[in-house]
């Protein structure tokens, strides 16, 4: 059995985590907590870069996050169908590695796939506590299901302010060259105008609400508990 962590994130390509929670996750990691990221798929009808470049990519955001894991489900790119087969995939990634939390993109976006992440992960993360599902695997009860913003940005319930590990950020989403630096056979997408500077842009906007120069925003299903108001 894999050693336990405390943050499991689900994106449906590699930079999709990078994007919505990077410097959370630098954060994290920095202060010794296990965080893992399963992508969903190899992203291989991406129009720039291809699959062994985007592994790549990725390797390098990784390093640079400090993550103490990341796999890939292999799911097919735009073909993320809300399939019995593909829940339970997840369901036992969850149970592999039996993290505390959950992460997963908002169910809004503008991309299909990052809403079809979203749905498989919850009906996941419902179905991993369940004794009886897939009974030759252990049940595992997830603390919390957090959701993180890609393209589109909604009234965030918490938010973590990230401004002094944020150049984390931009390293890790820098190390997606094929995706958002133009080249003589670039397509033109919306990762690769100016996407990187509309992102930091979010994340001011974002921690000038509480007056940090940068914060990540999240959104709960569930009520956020706390001990004592401060």
């Amino acid at each position: 059995m894999s050693e336990q962590l405390d943050f499991l994130i689900f994106g449906a390509h590699a930079d999709d985590a990078e994007i919505g929670m990077g410097a959370t996750i630098a954060k994290h990691s920095a202060a010794g907590l296990r965080i893992g990221i399963c992508d969903l798929t190899l992203a291989e009808m991406s129009s720039n870069g291809d699959v062994e470049t985007r592994k790549r990519e990725a390797a390098e955001a990784s390093h640079v996050l400090g993550l103490a894991m990341r796999s890939n489900l292999e799911l097919p790119d735009r073909g993320l169908l809300p399939s019995p087969e593909f829940i339970e995939r997840i369901t036992l990634e969850i149970r592999k590695h039996r993290p505390r939390v959950v992460f997963a993109p908002y169910w809004q976006d503008r991309h299909p796939d990052h809403i079809a992440c979203s749905q498989l992960v919850q009906e996941a993360v419902f179905n991993a506590k369940l004794r009886k599902f897939l009974p030759d695997s252990e049940a595992v009860n997830v603390q919390q299901l957090y959701f993180y913003f890609i393209n589109d940005v909604y009234e965030a319930d918490v938010m973590v302010d990230v401004s002094e590990v944020y150049d984390q950020k931009i390293a890790s989403l820098s190390a997606y060259r094929s995706q958002f630096e133009t080249g003589t056979d670039t397509v033109a997408t919306p990762l690769n105008q100016g996407y990187i500077e509309r992102v930091v842009a979010r994340d001011r906007l974002m921690g000038q609400k509480r007056m940090i120069t940068y914060a990540e925003g999240f959104i709960s299903k569930l009520p956020i508990l706390v001990d004592r108001f401060e």
